[in-house]
């Protein structure tokens, strides 16, 4: 069977909107147009030099029936949570925590050496089956993170999946994910294979190239592919970087409401009575 590479067949301009006590980011879903891409169900991107963007944070919050993945490009985040994690994200380092039955953290931007702060947090929705198991945290250093070189200087750190044959230290997800940072030198190529039937997505943030045979496509640039063997991409003259990010969709109906995600109304319901009468934190 002839490989099939995969086209891009939707690309989302993301939009500026605050968050949290009041953190300027940019979205790429969801929206008014976009709501899910199962089983991602939220990507942003925040990045600022100036602290007054950031430094309000995300005070404690709760979260039920998704995982939040937080991947730091610069700056440093202090976070804790209800099962008694503690401690601080920096360059690098990512943060992959199971929300599960139900949560709460925090995550505050500190002050540092210079006023950038950037990086990333995409949602991933649970199975259904999934949705109310104990909360699991996971905090991953940059150190833990493999970088795999090919022979053009393309540069590709691993976070979860794999790619020419290294793997990622985020393992055991139930999305069977793959989440890449790829660093593409000037005329440089990069190749990924992607099962059939998986989600598969792309954001640039550095540079410009190609996906396929798409145009041209620059900073910021979130892509939606269609469905095949490969994503393919080659970088125009100043090198291209961006996020590839696949995984197996769980099918599920899904209703959103604030932090919570679960398949049901009645379910959201159920969660707005646990927190109410104190008994939505799960797994203490």
């Amino acid at each position: 069977m002839t490989e099939q590479i995969r086209s891009v067949v939707t690309t989302i301009i993301p939009q500026a909107v605050m968050e949290g006590a009041g953190v300027r980011l940019k979205r790429s879903f969801p929206s008014r147009t976009l709501d899910f891409l199962d089983p991602f169900l939220l990507f942003d991107h925040f990045g600022s030099d100036n602290p007054a963007d950031y430094m309000a944070g995300f005070p404690m919050h709760p979260h039920r029936g998704i995982e939040t993945v937080t991947y730091m490009l610069a700056g440093a985040v202090s976070h804790k949570d209800s099962l008694g994690n503690a401690g601080t994200i920096s360059t690098g380092d990512v943060q992959w925590m199971s929300a599960g039955g139900g949560i709460l953290h925090e995550e505050m931007p500190q002050r540092g050496e210079t006023d950038r702060m950037e990086g990333f947090q995409l949602w991933v929705n649970l199975p259904a089956r999934l949705k109310m198991m104990h909360p699991r945290y996971r905090g991953i250093t940059a150190e833990m993170i493999p970088n795999v070189v090919g022979p053009d200087g393309t540069v590709v750190r691993v976070i979860a999946g794999e790619y020419n044959g290294t793997r990622g230290p985020a393992v055991e997800i139930a999305a069977d994910p793959t989440y890449l940072d790829v660093s593409v030198p000037a005329g440089g190529a990069f190749r990924q294979p992607v099962q059939r039937g998986h989600t598969a997505l792309a954001y640039v943030f550095e540079g410009a190239g190609t996906f396929g045979d798409s145009a041209t496509l620059t900073p910021y640039r979130f892509l939606v592919f269609s469905d095949g063997d490969a994503v393919t991409a080659r970088a125009g003259a100043e090198g291209l970087r961006f996020l590839l990010m696949t995984g197996r969709p769980t099918g599920d109906a899904i209703v959103r409401y604030g932090p919570f995600v679960m398949n049901t109304r009645e379910e959201i319901l159920q969660a707005l009575a646990d927190l109410h009468d104190g008994t939505f934190v799960k797994g203490e």
